[in-house]
């Protein structure tokens, strides 16, 4: 009997449900081909629900969601709703509320995708970020005194666990022997001057770091890191560091992977439900075009594939996206691609 996986589906704003169309048609051409079954499960999350009723996320549907194998995500984001509204409601909810605790972003450069980085090329640019995903600023401890005053005080704390830095830390350090490229995973920090956090950080990674002789440690400053993300790629294979400054950093990994049109992330609960999605935002300007790029809402899919275990199904996807920018492509960019965004949905999903 064929395996069988259920995945919600929440198609988001602006160009979200376009490129997760793009996205599920691929999907299904890869579990028709290596037979297994996806069930996919639409819910009305986002702007338009807000805006219709004030919800984000409603009464109970954290609960279902909690059911499914998966999640796959378009994009949030309207611009009639004021920013942090969805953003805080649904996206860090969600990963707050289905312990989501590792955000998973591979920065990797096609042949054929073009790069901002002078004579740098596929070869350079392969690594992968693993960013601590619930806990540090992005909390939301702290608070306001005096607001609108000139006494006013603004405090945002950062909340770091033993626990929380611990698993992942391990996570990283499993990921880095699995993906079995230079074994070398660096924590990205900032000890020099956030004393606290990132003495926690520095001795666990050490103290981890002795379960796994075979992948060798390196530390690197947060500024430095992006630093040599731009002048020398090449040195990095799986960096790991704390919630917001993987968020820096991997906006950096998507620009020089050639953009948003082909970066992918994972929100990773390796023992529960993980979602998946683009890393662009819902870009509402180019709703209703057929002009967006769906590429990265596909390896959104190819994770999640990963993830799953499809191994052998997510391959066939990642060298089906490889072939199209390679060979059909002439930009990531939105309207200039020489395709439409079912095009080249096509086009991947005829190739897996």
């Amino acid at each position: 009997m064929a395996k069988s996986y259920n995945i919600a589906v929440i198609p988001g704003d602006g160009t979200g449900p376009e490129v997760v169309a793009e996205g599920i048609k691929v999907l299904q051409a890869a579990s028709q081909k290596f037979g297994f079954k996806l069930e996919f499960l639409h819910y009305d999350l986002g702007g338009e629900r807000y805006k219709r009723t004030g919800e984000t996320l409603p009464e109970g549907v954290v609960e279902e969601l909690k059911r499914f194998r998966a999640i796959y995500l378009g994009a949030i984001g309207h611009p009639d709703v004021k920013p942090g509204i969805l953003e805080k409601g649904i996206l860090l909810a969600l990963r707050f509320a289905l312990d989501q605790y590792i955000n998973l972003r591979p920065v990797k450069l096609y042949q054929g995708v073009e790069t901002p980085l002078k004579d740098k090329g596929p070869a350079d640019i392969d690594f992968v970020v693993v960013r601590e995903n619930s806990e540090g600023l992005y909390t939301g401890a702290g608070g306001i005194l005096k607001k609108g005053t000139p006494d006013e005080v603004a405090v945002q704390e950062s909340i770091n666990t033993r626990k929380g830095v611990e698993r992942c830390l391990r996570f990283a350090f499993e990921y880095c022997r699995k993906r079995s490229q230079a074994k070398k995973l660096t924590l990205c920090g900032k000890t020099n001057v956030l004393t606290y956090a990132f003495d926690l950080w520095e001795r666990a990674f050490y103290e981890v770091g002795r379960e796994y002789p075979d992948i060798k440690t390196d530390y690197a400053h947060v500024d430095a890191t992006t630093m040599w993300m731009v002048k020398n790629p090449e040195w990095f294979d799986v960096i790991v560091t704390d919630n917001m400054f993987g968020d820096i950093i991997t906006d950096l990994g998507a620009m020089i992977q050639g953009g948003m049109g082909i970066a992918a992330g994972g929100n990773i609960n390796p023992g529960g439900v993980s979602m998946f999605e683009p890393i662009g935002g819902s870009a509402p300007k180019y709703t209703g075009q057929n002009v967006i790029n769906p590429l990265a809402a596909i390896m959104a899919g190819q994770m999640m594939l990963e993830i799953l275990g499809e191994e052998e199904a997510a391959a066939a996807v990642e060298k089906a996206v490889q072939k199209v920018v390679a060979e059909k492509l002439k930009s990531m960019s939105a309207g200039k691609m020489g395709y439409g965004t079912r095009e080249v949905g096509d086009l991947v999903a005829g190739l897996v």
